[in-house]
């Protein structure tokens, strides 16, 4: 009861978090350079026109009625049109983000595995050849930006080698499965169309893996440190004199514990990705919510602006809480904290 005590303070806690950060956004939007409402009907559109569409869009009221108004509709789920789409904002993000997210569960899957796995790897051949390299790979991956990856991964595995597709999220030949959760993978899954989720995930692989690769650098550089400085503890020692096996030393008594600083910054990288997606989305031509976001921000899409970074936050929120959970999880110690403030 204390834990949930604590994640319901924590949630509490978002909400004034995410209250905010909507000022903020709403604010910046407002004070971008040109008439939002000019930019949405044209340079060659009358006066009155413009002059309407501003009264539509309260812009001709104080900033502050105007953010109430905007906060009230956005309570309910209605962020208004988008001037790109002319449809509800609400609708073009309900299109638009599961795609993102499939694409950003992905690569934190990819992200998971590559970066304990090498980290594990690295510091179970501390200063061996094998270190080295691991080590080699993770300076180099945390310095170069996800799109240089996906430039790479195109020339390399879409025109040279030609294994991987590198448009879009399904071939075209390929049927659709029914829109159930919009991942297209899972839905493919939930309507046994297996031949969907084969072409789906191989659509994936490219685009995700371009985005985990700094983020499988900085993992597999964290756990591999946090590893190594953990196998001079007592506990370790102790483990190898009563003749335990390495293996089991290195899974059970060594990598558990040394998750805790792997997790909590694999889980900002999930949440982050969401944000720096949009160059790989373009890239790969994915239909996501970081391409729809840049979109609106060219063309001053007040409402499409404020409601994808409201999103992103609402998503930064979530998985910091899902971190806590996992992280309390790995440490008793952090549970008892929580059990003694609640």
């Amino acid at each position: 009861m204390s834990l949930l005590s604590f994640l319901i303070r924590r949630i509490i806690y978002s909400v004034f978090v995410l209250l905010g950060l909507s000022m903020v956004i709403f604010v910046i939007a407002r004070v971008m350079p040109g008439d939002p409402a000019r930019m949405a009907v044209g340079e060659r559109a009358p006066q009155w026109v413009v002059d309407r569409l501003r009264a539509q869009m309260h812009l001709d009221q104080p900033l502050t009625v105007q953010y109430g108004y905007w906060l009230r509709d956005a309570v309910q789920g209605d962020f208004g049109l988008s001037l790109v789409t002319q449809r509800p904002v609400t609708t073009d993000i309900i299109e638009f983000f599961p795609a993102s997210l499939e694409l950003v569960l992905f690569s934190g899957l990819l992200s998971a595995v590559g970066g304990i796995g090498l980290g594990t790897l690295s510091a179970r051949y501390k200063d061996t050849w094998v270190d080295n390299v691991v080590r080699l790979f993770s300076y180099a991956g945390v310095v170069t930006p996800s799109f240089v990856f996906a430039i790479l991964f195109v020339l390399l595995f879409g025109f040279t080698l030609k294994w991987l597709p590198i448009i879009g999220r399904v071939s075209e030949q390929v049927p659709t499965p029914k829109l159930i959760t919009g991942l297209v993978t899972v839905d493919a899954l939930l309507t046994g169309q297996f031949g969907t989720f084969v072409d789906a995930l191989r659509h994936l692989i490219l685009p995700a893996l371009s985005l985990a690769m700094g983020s499988i650098a900085q993992e597999a550089r964290i756990t591999r440190s946090t590893m190594a400085d953990n196998l001079n503890k007592d506990y370790i020692a102790s483990a190898r004199a009563l003749g335990i096996s390495e293996r089991v030393v290195m899974g059970r008594f060594l990598l558990k514990p040394s998750l805790i600083p792997t997790v909590s910054i694999l889980g900002l990288d999930i949440a982050s990705t969401l944000s720096i997606a949009f160059l790989v989305e373009l890239i790969f031509n994915w239909p996501g919510l970081a391409r729809y976001g840049m979109q609106a921000m060219l063309h001053k899409d007040l409402n499409a602006i404020s409601a994808v970074i409201l999103v992103l936050g609402a998503a930064f929120v979530t998985v910091n809480i899902i971190v806590d959970i996992i992280v309390a999880q790995l440490d008793p110690r952090i549970r008892l904290s929580a059990a003694r403030s609640a």
